[in-house]
């Protein structure tokens, strides 16, 4: 079987201007699923981020891990300001990625 890598840094939300989670994945859907399923013991299931709210794949995975230190290291208005230059509405992205939506 193929196993497809897709590096990939990802932001999760609890909802508009709520908690973050910025995490960086090879299987982008995968990942989403553990944290939404509670599998993912942590920040995210504590705080309910399960909203994927931007995503940026990347080359390799060391260009991933280099990115993810770096939005990790940004201030939180920086933060926000990212996700809303693509996703004003802050709209959950998985659900075009074939996941359920999350019901609130």
């Amino acid at each position: 079987m193929h196993n497809e890598k897709n590096p990939c840094v990802y932001i999760l939300a609890s909802r508009p201007y709520g908690a973050l989670y910025i995490g960086v994945t090879s299987a982008l859907i995968k990942r989403l699923y553990q944290h939404r399923n509670g599998l993912v013991p942590g920040h995210t299931s504590k705080h309910a981020v399960y909203k994927l709210v931007r995503f940026e794949m990347l080359d390799d995975m060391r260009s991933a891990i280099t990115r993810e230190k770096q939005l990790k290291n940004w201030h939180r208005p920086w933060k926000i300001n990212l996700i809303e230059s693509e996703n004003p509405q802050w709209v959950d992205l998985a659900v075009n990625l074939g996941l359920p939506a999350i019901q609130e």
